[in-house]
């Protein structure tokens, strides 16, 4: 185990914040609930950006910005909307040295503000559809902050499209989640549960909100994107109307998408470990570190220009390398340096490893001694890459592995009650509670319905709750 890094199995709180702060991935701001995101940090989510901004302008959409503060008549028009925002706002009264005449939240999401201007830009039903994605901070105020996961300001994308009608706009709403769960799988190397929100547990304006939710190390559940079908809610709220193609007036139907900074949070809980951070590759800010180690200056001349050159060959490949060539500190320093940080691939060579042609590989996901290797010097450029696809692959297996191990059916409350005790996880219930009794069983319990799964096991079994029959099946769990 790391030094300074507490054991997850004994408090996996502290276990997070260690981790944060040992691989120094952000740190606590002067405003209470609010973070400062440090290189390292910041580098992993500039490689979340790059791979989902990618897939955004592939399924057509093209980025925007609108303003950080927005009339506080906007937040008012849609009733469902400020009253599910009102307890988050954060409200600027004053500016210039004057009261302002009218009031300016503080971006909390952007509905309001781009509905204002899609009541301009769309007067057709050749303006449509109108596919925009921003990158941006949003500011909810958070009473009870969390780095990453819960904070007052964060850093996120929300997509905002209007389509013609419903069925368009309903293919929208699936297809981004989709996405979402394409980078979710392929490029964070963590599993997720596509499904549709409670009545509860919707975003506040939509008529319909689907989610992916991903288990973390601890048996919780990580809400990590949703995707909402809006209807005609807020079209009608800013009379954002359209011409038909037989000149009638008809209201746009929308939709909003958005995933923020707590993917980070969520990589450090899916893949991390006793020993601190462990990133799939394919999101890594470093995905192959170089450690030389000589022990006079004539051995340390030959193996930085071998290791040089073994760098140069990556970066040609397109692998993210750093050359580890601070002095003054031992290799055992080095190695725990980069383990804590979570990059994929140590790769170590001295005077010995040059004469015998070869180069010590280490992979992060399989920490210790048993996971050592040698590789042939000559392979490199075709084994490195390779091996690389191996541990995403690999990481992603171990994460579902621990996701279906800590999976339950549960047929009663008395047994969720027992299961939580034992070993929180995701529990499979038959559900045909409503809002009432989702509170009631969060009461109980601190579960909360996760999700609808898209993918439904068929037949019928007795509410969890109600006791009456249902065809519908749901994820309780405890959830951040």
């Amino acid at each position: 185990m790391a030094k300074n890094i507490t054991n997850p199995t004994e408090d996996y709180s502290k276990w997070y914040q260690d981790v944060i702060r040992e691989a120094e991935l952000a740190d606590s701001a002067p405003v209470r609930g609010c973070m400062i995101i440090r290189p390292y940090g910041y580098a992993i989510w500039e490689n979340i950006q790059a791979s989902l901004d990618r897939r955004f302008k592939e399924t057509g959409h093209s980025n925007a910005y609108f303003p950080l503060f927005i009339p506080e008549s906007f937040i008012q028009k849609e009733a469902e909307h400020v009253e599910g925002f009102a307890p988050e706002l954060a409200v600027v009264t004053q500016a210039g040295g004057k009261t302002l005449d009218e009031p300016l939240v503080v971006r909390p999401t952007s509905e309001t503000i781009i509905n204002h201007m899609f009541s301009k830009w769309i007067n057709s039903y050749r303006d449509l559809p109108m596919l925009l994605n921003q990158w941006a901070n949003v500011v909810r105020w958070e009473m009870r902050p969390r780095a990453f996961l819960r904070t007052t300001e964060f850093l996120w994308q929300e997509g905002h499209t209007a389509h013609a009608d419903e069925k368009e706009a309903r293919e929208e709403t699936e297809r981004m989640l989709r996405v979402y769960e394409d980078f979710a799988v392929t490029d964070m190397a963590m599993p997720v549960i596509p499904g549709r929100k409670t009545e509860r547990e919707k975003f506040a304006g939509a008529v319909d909100s689907y989610t992916i939710e991903a288990m973390m190390g601890n048996g919780w559940a990580l809400q990590s994107g949703t995707s909402h079908y809006l209807g005609t809610n807020f079209a009608k709220a800013f009379n954002t109307l359209y011409l038909d193609s037989s000149n009638q007036q008809q209201f746009v139907h929308q939709t909003s998408w958005g995933v923020s900074t707590r993917l980070v949070g969520g990589l450090i809980m899916v893949h991390g470990d006793e020993h601190g951070l462990r990133l799939p590759p394919r999101l890594a800010p470093i995905q192959v570190v170089i450690v030389p180690i000589a022990r006079d200056d004539e051995a340390r001349v030959r193996v930085m220009e071998a290791a040089s050159k073994i760098a140069e060959e990556l970066r040609d490949l397109d692998v993210r390398v750093e050359l580890d060539t601070r002095e003054g500190m031992s290799p055992g320093f080095k190695f725990n340096h980069w383990e804590v940080r979570g990059v994929p691939l140590r790769l170590e060579l001295g005077p010995r490893d040059l004469d015998e042609g070869h180069v010590m590989v280490s992979p992060r996901n399989k920490p210790g001694r048993d996971g050592k290797f040698t590789l042939s010097l000559d392979s490199l450029t075709e084994r490195i890459p390779a091996l690389l696809d191996e541990i995403q692959k690999e990481m992603f297996n171990e994460a579902l592995a621990k996701r279906e191990s800590r999976t339950m059916d549960i047929t009663s409350i008395d047994q969720l009650k027992q299961a939580l005790t034992d070993a929180p996880g995701f529990y499979r219930v038959w559900w045909d509670g409503d809002s009432e009794d989702e509170v009631r069983l969060q009461s109980e319990t601190k579960v909360t319905v996760r999700c609808i799964p898209w993918d439904q096991p068929g037949g019928t079994g007795k509410c969890i709750v109600t006791g009456r029959e249902t065809a519908r099946m749901v994820i309780l769990a405890r959830a951040y």
